[in-house]
């Protein structure tokens, strides 16, 4: 009898040992089965987002966002400008009379080409993009509250990666203007293009452009870059 009794709990334990190296084996394989999931979720992303990117580029810019009859934007306002070659140094202050700025003093420095969208966390400060104003760049910028809106900052971000027109050059830049950046915009308008337009055969004024939209229109800002194209600018051969 005593035999049997040291048999039977040698087989219970043996059964126990079986029972968690099979129960190890099974968490084993779900642990691997997980990090292979992770694994392709992180292999898979850039991939998708590659091909995204891809297609928006062949995309035009005039098919993202409302049309330009529904995006309630402003005429737009002409601006005496000022500030040819005026390089001021890094960290200056520099008041600009409009908001945003379609010209003034600038930074020595301007933004890439390579770059054309800038998040609230990576944009330079105005005065370097006011440079690229000078050399026939448009700028869409766009308000805190557009900012704040995850759909309108991610329809931004694809115009930017679209096909541009013609007229553009591939001088364009999508960027955040801070109420610290400048003065209040017009009532419920949260976007705005400017650009800085080159001095008028035979007169010595040159304005800056500035048009204010209620919400994201590629069709109008390509009629916007259409009317004031990157060559027309006070240094187009440049950026």
């Amino acid at each position: 009898m005593g035999k049997s009794q040291k048999q039977s709990r040698r087989e219970l334990v043996e059964k126990m040992q079986r029972d968690q190296a099979r129960g190890d084996k099974v968490r084993t394989r779900l642990i691997i089965a997980g990090c292979m999931l992770v694994g392709l979720a992180i292999i898979a992303y850039p991939a998708i987002k590659l091909i995204q990117d891809s297609r928006t580029r062949n995309q035009a810019i005039t098919s993202l966002g409302v049309s330009a009859s529904a995006a309630s934007c402003d005429k737009v306002i002409d601006d005496k400008a000022s500030g040819t070659q005026d390089h001021k140094p890094d960290g200056e202050v520099i008041p600009y009379p409009v908001s945003p700025p379609s010209s003034g003093p600038h930074y020595q420095t301007w933004a890439p080409l390579s770059k054309k969208f800038y998040g609230e966390g990576d944009r330079p400060p105005v005065p370097n993009l006011v440079h690229n104003l000078e050399h026939g760049y448009t700028i869409l910028w766009y308000n805190e509250t557009a900012m704040k809106d995850k759909d309108q900052v991610a329809l931004i971000e694809q115009i930017s990666k679209a096909k541009l027109p013609d007229s553009a050059n591939g001088k364009f830049i999508a960027a955040p203007f801070k109420a610290s950046d400048g003065a209040a915009w017009p009532k419920d308008k949260n976007i705005a293009f400017s650009h800085w337009s080159g001095n008028t055969p035979g007169q010595t004024t040159a304005f800056g452009h500035r048009q204010f939209c209620g919400s994201v229109s590629g069709e109008a800002l390509k009629q916007f870059m259409d009317k004031y194209p990157a060559l027309d600018a006070q240094e187009p051969n440049g950026g």
